[in-house]
């Protein structure tokens, strides 16, 4: 079998790809998971100059997750590459003015540094809205769907089924100048009948924002069907630190949870909601 290529179009060295690759087999569906170590120079420069932007700190660019369904072809996947291609590159929607202003008192950062910031024409919070990239063979793809009608079945998810695959791969990461963070981690759980993958951007800027983005890929291998579920949700700073004060915790524990996505996603505003399926049965 010819190696999966990268998005690019090129491979790692055999040797990596065959030990860091994990396929799996369920129903109609191969599952794909590929973990390699971080990019090293040459590939980030090459990286660079095909986004123009600045590469996050951490990036795994070999690093892929793909969903295939064998009887048409029919694909999704998740890499490093499509998703920094979708950071904002014009500046339009990065943080300033008054969240800039705020964060640059907080944190007490000098003029200069907060200058320099603030003008550079990208999203510095590589605040990636990511989908995944589906490949389709003749007409049958993700068409979108009414969410108050189709929906990801949670309570057959929350079911204790025997997880059969589970993987979690690192696409990027980055401190954001040790103001915050910003990541994107793709995890997956395959069960006999039906799997679930989250591809999640999480962003927290101290003092000033925090987002949570998610790409939720659902699939009952017994229909063959799959249904695309995306989720935006974003708060202030402020209003994240009240929502979790509500739960009860202290503000020590707050410290420690504002650092974790699990636990700060609920206390977030839903900003942007839609959800797609399709049908791959013959």
């Amino acid at each position: 079998m010819a190696s999966p290529a990268l998005p690019n179009g090129t491979h790692p060295p055999p040797p990596d790809l065959s030990s860091a690759t994990k396929t799996h087999t369920q129903g109609n569906f191969t599952i794909l998971s590929r973990k390699l170590p971080i990019s090293k120079a040459g590939p980030i420069s090459a990286l660079e100059s095909r986004l123009h932007i600045p590469i996050p700190e951490m990036i795994f660019g070999d690093n892929l997750v793909s969903i295939t369904h064998r009887p048409t072809n029919w694909s999704i996947s998740f890499s490093a590459e499509p998703a920094l291609d979708r950071v904002d590159k014009t500046g339009e929607n990065m943080l300033r003015v008054a969240h800039s202003s705020s964060w640059s008192a907080s944190r007490e950062q000098s003029e200069a540094m907060h200058i320099r910031e603030v003008v550079r024409p990208f999203d510095w919070t590589y605040s990636t809205a990511y989908f995944g990239n589906e490949r389709k063979e003749g007409e049958k793809g993700l068409e979108e769907q009414d969410p108050r009608s189709k929906q990801i079945p949670l309570e057959l998810l929350r079911r204790r089924d025997p997880i059969l695959f589970f993987d979690e791969v690192v696409l990027y990461e980055s401190e954001l100048d040790d103001n915050g963070i910003s990541s994107l981690t793709v995890k997956l759980r395959v069960m006999e009948q039906r799997m679930l993958l989250l591809c999640r951007l999480f962003m927290r800027v101290d003092g000033v924002l925090v987002r949570v983005r998610d790409t939720r890929v659902y699939v009952d291998f017994e229909r063959d069907e799959v249904i695309r579920e995306f989720t935006a949700k974003e708060s202030t700073f402020e209003e994240v630190r009240r929502g979790l004060l509500m739960t009860g915790l202290r503000p020590d524990e707050i410290i420690v949870a504002m650092r974790d996505s699990n636990q700060v996603a609920p206390t977030l505003k839903v900003v942007e909601h839609h959800v797609e399926s399709v049908n791959l049965a013959a």
